[in-house]
């Protein structure tokens, strides 16, 4: 990829607003949901609006990696940011709550070419670690601030100017990207003609969409013992095992095996996992404990120190990548993690605000936000140019299949302990058992506080508080996890990158 240094700062603007654009997507939807539900309605099929966005990115993701080192960074850059502006335009005419959720997905799909390429293009930028580094860094925050500012923006625009708008909205500065990036940046084209792993494709996407299946419907949708989700992990493994097989056959398979030889790559992938799995499990539980249990009027009071210290971390140790080695930045980033599970499972009702935020801050800094730099560069650092588009998506898949995973596991016990203390309450006894079925449900606690007995309340908000510690025994466990895996991992640090001068 030949590129001019004065074109640089075009080809980073470019992919700045293109990765903005796709991070803020989800965020914003959120805050226009209840107007979305209200003019179309569905509010049963709600979650799918989320759900198929993230099956369809996260099961394209490394396909598009690999196609973007097979065929051109460039290339399918310019085809992801289009298919992602299609589906925005079709979200923003949707008729009903079926249409909006195949256009999320058709959304996704162009999103899971943003994420990868976007940093494979900047690794190709300079051969000086510490500007690959900083802009990284940079980068990695872009996804902390789109969730900071995502729900003030969407709920602006719904409220203003129409939910349709929340999508519209992506048009223009997608457009300004594609532009930008088309007239900015130049590659040299390969003459060879690799041949494409249609099968290994194929296989990849129906493991990694059946297991994101089973995880998302276990315990909800259907019981974790019923043949629905049983029969999604055994179609998720019978294809895995075949994908392996199909990919140690491939020509030019679709995610080359050998990548996971190197110690650093399976080191960085299971640290991204567990990574991933802490941020969902505490973006899922603790707004719920902060507005059910601690009683606050909405969930800012966590989300958003998390999240603007989250931007600081992924800059501050996107910085430290040249002086200290991958492997030491990921322990202690896994080690805070691990701390920071600790003192959650403890939280109490009485916990005051300033102990919540700086525990808050110090989650999104020193757990969270370091590997949300580090890990790309880890990566890019460890493997052959040709490889490097690959490995991006890898990160990516990786957070995202722990997330899923995180957020699944700890739904499970929080649901499971929730329902065992609520079954044996003291405070319950004579009430029906239809009644307490009923009062499971979070929303009694954080809703209904002036139509049920204050006694019982008290009981439901500190049986529920309790369930969430029990939870975040998931956080420890996977940094645990986390933090195994990169003490194994080399001690690698950023140097001069192998420069990708073919695409």
């Amino acid at each position: 990829m030949s590129v001019s240094s004065s074109r640089n700062g075009f080809i980073i603007l470019a992919m700045a607003l293109g990765l903005l654009m796709s991070s803020l997507d989800n965020t914003i939807t959120s805050a226009a949901i209840t107007h979305i539900i209200q003019e179309i309605g569905g509010f049963e099929s709600m979650s799918w609006v989320f759900t198929a966005y993230v099956l369809a990115a996260t099961s394209t993701m490394l396909i598009f990696g690999k196609m973007s080192d097979l065929f051109g960074r460039k290339r399918f850059y310019l085809i992801g940011i289009t298919v992602f502006l299609i589906g925005s335009a079709l979200c923003g005419v949707a008729q009903n709550i079926e249409q909006l959720i195949t256009f999320r997905a058709i959304q996704g799909i162009g999103g899971g070419a943003l994420f990868p390429i976007t940093f494979t293009i900047l690794f190709t930028l300079s051969s000086d670690p510490k500007y690959t580094a900083r802009i990284s860094g940079v980068f990695a925050g872009i996804f902390g601030l789109s969730s900071v500012a995502g729900p003030q923006i969407g709920t602006l625009l719904s409220e203003l100017l129409g939910w349709r708008w929340c999508f519209y909205v992506n048009i223009p500065i997608g457009l300004l990207s594609l532009v930008t990036l088309l007239v900015s940046l130049k590659e040299s084209r390969s003459q060879a003609k690799p041949k494409i792993d249609y099968l290994g494709t194929i296989s990849l996407i129906i493991s990694s969409i059946a297991i994101m299946l089973a995880l998302e419907w276990g315990g909800k949708v259907y019981a974790w013992s019923s043949w629905q989700i049983i029969g999604l992990f055994v179609v998720s493994i019978v294809v895995g095992v075949s994908f392996i097989f199909i990919e140690r056959q491939a020509q030019e398979p679709i995610l080359p095996l050998i990548l996971f030889k190197n110690r650093m790559v399976v080191a960085t992938c299971i640290a991204c996992l567990s990574q991933g799995a802490i941020m969902f499990g505490a973006i899922t539980y603790l707004p719920i404990f902060a507005v059910a249990v601690l009683g606050h009027a909405n969930a800012n009071s966590v989300l958003t120190p998390m999240m603007l210290s989250l931007m600081a971390g992924a800059v501050v140790f996107a910085m430290l990548q040249t002086k200290f080695s991958f492997r030491a930045l990921m322990t202690f980033s896994m080690l805070a993690c691990l701390g920071i599970s600790i003192f959650l499972t403890n939280l109490t009702p009485a916990i005051s605000t300033v102990h919540l935020t700086l525990l808050m801050i110090l989650l999104g800094f020193a757990g969270i936000g370091p590997l949300m730099s580090v890990a790309q560069n880890a990566i890019a650092y460890s493997v052959d140019k040709k490889y490097i588009g690959i490995s991006s998506s890898i990160v990516g898949f990786s957070r995202n299949m722990g997330g899923v995973l995180g957020a699944s596991v700890m739904a499970a016990v929080v649901n499971q302990n929730y329902k065992t203390i609520i079954t044996a309450g003291e405070p319950l006894q004579g009430i029906s058992s239809d009644k307490i079925e009923s009062l499971l449900n979070p929303e009694i606690v954080m809703q209904a506080t002036t139509q049920i007995d204050p006694a019982i309340h008290l009981f439901l908000r500190d049986s529920l508080g309790a369930s969430i510690n029990h939870g975040y025994f998931v956080g420890i466990a996977f940094a645990v996890i986390g933090f195994l895996s990169v003490l194994n991992a080399g001690p690698g640090q950023a140097k001069n990158p192998k420069k990708d001068e073919d695409s």
